[in-house]
């Protein structure tokens, strides 16, 4: 654990002994009462010169007064000037309020979301209490889009994964019918700023997702619910983005990079398993599942990059660019 952790669990002991009006807490006490908090939250005893150096650090911190007493044997034991004062009652410091704030306006990213409705008061209230009112000049800039179509249904999704609830969705995929299925939905993804849905079809009984700004309707489904045992903190390991082609097994992508994009790709990682296998040549390797996510990654970097392996990628990235030639060629043409 943190020294600070434990150094937080030492003064909140302290400031339950301090408090106490009729028991008298000598310094033996005292480091029995802290070491007894130590030991339940695994954190190794300390000695008494720890404990005296948190003593004298009360005044300094927490702007309280400790009486050193004495009793008839002249021995010393420890209590609060204020009897009615708390460490859990003193104003937060300058640093506490900073941290904070930031705290606060990273949470408040999430006040857009249907599911974090409830985050607006909430943060309203937290920075009212805690006068932060003043302090809300934001200094970290987020990626989002509030006007994503779709989000609308994250509440809906949410509450139906959350109660394990079969769903019936009408979903129209970009120039194609509508069409309604029966889902078993597990678990929601986001990828470059859009929200998809994990679900697996209860007809095909196959595990497909679903972009949420294509979903029309959704409804409960009277099919048991199918639960899975996926670990969605491990299903993406081997792909970029959201889709997995199925019967698929990852390959070692082999992908040469100009020098002047190199040092982006190698602060900023495509993937958990990147390999630098050459620096001089600009050679990257990863070992992913080939799906369209990267194939789109891989354009992006327009000239800057060549693909050298598998051949299976190449070609179609190839292709792509083939096409692009020839629209643009015909464009010019006309």
């Amino acid at each position: 654990m943190p020294v600070i952790k434990q150094k937080q669990i030492r003064h909140f002991a302290l400031d339950r002994c301090f408090r106490n009006k009729t028991k008298r807490y000598y310094i033996e006490d005292l480091l029995a009462e802290c070491n007894k908090d130590l030991v339940r939250y695994d954190c190794t005893p300390v000695s008494e010169r720890t404990l005296k150096y948190d003593i004298n650090e009360f005044e300094s911190i927490y702007h309280v007064g400790v009486l050193h007493l004495r009793d008839a044997h002249n021995r010393v034991y420890y209590r609060y000037e204020d009897t009615n004062f708390s460490i859990q009652q003193a104003p937060l410091t300058d640093e506490e309020i900073a941290k904070l704030k930031d705290t606060v306006l990273m949470l408040s990213r999430l006040k857009g979301l249907p599911q974090f409705d409830w985050m607006a008061e909430t943060l309203t209230e937290i920075e009212t209490k805690m006068h932060l009112n003043n302090h809300t000049e934001s200094i970290i800039g987020f990626e989002g889009n509030e006007y994503l179509q779709g989000l609308e249904h994250l509440e809906t999704l949410f509450n139906y994964i959350l109660s394990k609830q079969s769903i019936e969705l009408t979903y129209q995929p970009f120039g194609q019918p509508e069409q309604v299925l029966t889902l078993h939905p597990y678990y929601i993804k986001q990828h470059n700023s859009r929200w998809f849905l994990l679900a697996e079809d209860a007809d095909k009984g196959k595990m497909m997702n679903f972009a949420l700004d294509r979903i029309q309707g959704i409804e409960p489904s009277r099919v048991a619910y199918k639960e899975t045992d996926i670990d969605f903190s491990e299903y993406f390991d081997d792909v970029i983005g959201v889709s997995i082609p199925q019967g698929k097994e990852p390959e070692h992508v082999l992908l040469r990079f100009a020098s002047s994009r190199l040092p982006y790709v190698l602060s900023k990682p495509l993937h958990p398993s990147q390999k630098t296998k050459d620096k001089q040549q600009g050679l990257i390797e990863i070992t992913v599942i080939p799906n369209r996510e990267l194939e789109a990654q891989i354009l992006w970097f327009g000239e800057d990059v060549e693909v050298l392996a598998p051949e299976s990628l190449r070609l179609q990235i190839q292709a792509k660019i083939k096409k692009m030639h020839e629209l643009y060629h015909k464009n010019l043409q006309n």
